[in-house]
């Protein structure tokens, strides 16, 4: 399948998912509540743990992520032309924490920081377009700063903004070689380092951010329901709608299994279109289930984690590589400190499996090895930086891979089974 069809696949997906959220949206509320629910999502601080469910009810959370995915693909086409893989996750990434601490405010002041760079350094804006858009992450720096009642509080937001998307880049850039793709949340990394530099200074200066704890449960029926749905229909469409035979598609997608997942690689471009579309599925499939079984609650976290899962599907994740992530922190959860249906401990089984491709590419048991770590790292490293960084999971992933990495490689030599994966990077 060439590029132009994996670019289609892509938008229709998206297009797809966008015009559901806000059908969905509006019925759910009504035009007017969710209209209502989107500005109470706009003035908010948004720090982690903020479900938007809970905080303006599901037809503003949808409307919400509906928007700022929609305006994540239409600044992807037109800056990079033809999607990929990595264009895939990036959309995944942006619907997911558009429910719970993005917003379609907080991000513009960050990507015009990505875009003034590119400028600076006379490049297409392409190639710092996925920085612009995932730097969104520390969006809630953005809207703590627009929410004070002060009348420098805007243009010290667009300032601050401004500042994060323009060193970004260059500092992104540096945490990915140092992880050795082993952390697929490169960004929250970076994006972590970033805010444990920089919070510091805006608490000298008298500011008083803080760690949120809104959760909902009660829209955990409905929100299974419809994204079993939406699995069933990303199953179908792979299976016999997306240009191969069905045994040709599955045996791609069995195939693309045994791929480490290791950071840089393309499932979209190795694998195809079926494969990645049952592998979404799959995934997303996978995430849901682990929360129904550990008797957890679908709301605006456990959901966005999911659909950041499935947008991973198309760029190092899938079935094998997860389970023994999210089994390694379910095991993390059976210390007496926590449980696995404690709020942080429910997210961080889903979005723990950025460090999947440790388990790719050394084996299963150091996969639940590094599970674990998570699972008890993750929970203490969003109170130094006041849960400003959504992707405070890919801050503990970047920690532990950049731990585990050396030790692993130290100890056991180059063992990886991603041989082919390792050597383009």
């Amino acid at each position: 399948m060439d590029r132009p069809n994996h670019t289609s696949i892509i938008v229709s997906t998206t297009v797809a998912f966008c015009a559901a959220a806000i059908a969905l949206a509006l019925w759910w509320q009504g035009p007017v509540a969710a209209w209502q629910g989107l500005w109470v999502i706009v003035t908010s601080e948004g720090a982690l743990l903020t479900d938007y469910f809970a905080l303006a009810g599901p037809g503003g959370a949808l409307l919400n992520a509906a928007l700022v995915t929609f305006v994540s693909l239409l600044v992807l086409r037109r800056s990079v032309g033809e999607l990929t893989g990595s264009n895939l996750l990036v959309l995944g990434l942006m619907s997911g924490f558009s429910l719970f601490g993005q917003n379609i405010a907080n991000l513009w002041p960050i990507l015009a920081g990505a875009f003034l760079y590119a400028k600076w350094r006379k490049e297409p804006f392409g190639k710092y377009v996925t920085a612009g858009l995932l730097g969104a992450s520390l969006g809630p720096v953005v809207s703590y700063l627009w929410t004070r009642p002060a009348p420098w509080a805007v243009p010290a937001a667009l300032a601050v903004g401004l500042l994060i998307g323009f060193v970004l880049p260059a500092l992104a850039a540096y945490t990915a070689r140092l992880q050795n793709g082993m952390n697929l949340y490169n960004l929250g990394f970076a994006c972590g380092l970033l805010a444990l530099v920089g919070m510091p200074v805006l608490f000298a200066l008298g500011g008083e951010p803080a760690t949120k704890s809104l959760w909902s449960g009660e829209y955990t029926l409905p929100l299974v329901l419809g994204l079993g749905t939406v699995c069933v229909l990303l199953l179908l469409w792979g299976s016999f709608f997306a240009g191969q035979k069905p045994g040709d598609a599955w045996r791609a997608f069995f195939t693309l299994c045994r791929d480490s997942g290791r950071a840089g690689c393309d499932f979209l471009k190795s694998y195809g279109g079926a494969a990645v579309l049952l592998n979404t599925a799959c995934v997303g499939l996978l995430g849901l289930g682990y929360i129904l079984l550990i008797g957890g609650e679908v709301n605006g976290p456990t959901l966005g984690a999911i659909l950041t899962m499935m947008g991973f599907a198309a760029c190092g994740k899938h079935p094998r590589n997860c389970l023994p992530i999210m089994a390694g922190v379910w095991l993390s959860t059976c210390l007496p400190a926590t449980s696995p249906t404690a709020h942080g401990s429910q997210i961080a089984a889903l979005f723990g499996t950025t460090l999947a491709p440790l388990s790719g590419c050394f084996g299963a048991p150091f996969g639940v090895l590094a599970g674990f770590l998570h699972g008890c790292v993750v929970l203490r490293t969003g109170a130094p930086v006041a849960g400003v960084n959504l992707y405070n999971n890919g801050f503990s992933g970047g920690l532990i891979a950049t731990v585990l990495y050396p030790i692993l490689t130290g100890i056991f030599g180059p063992r990886l089974k991603g041989r082919d994966v390792a050597d383009r990077l």
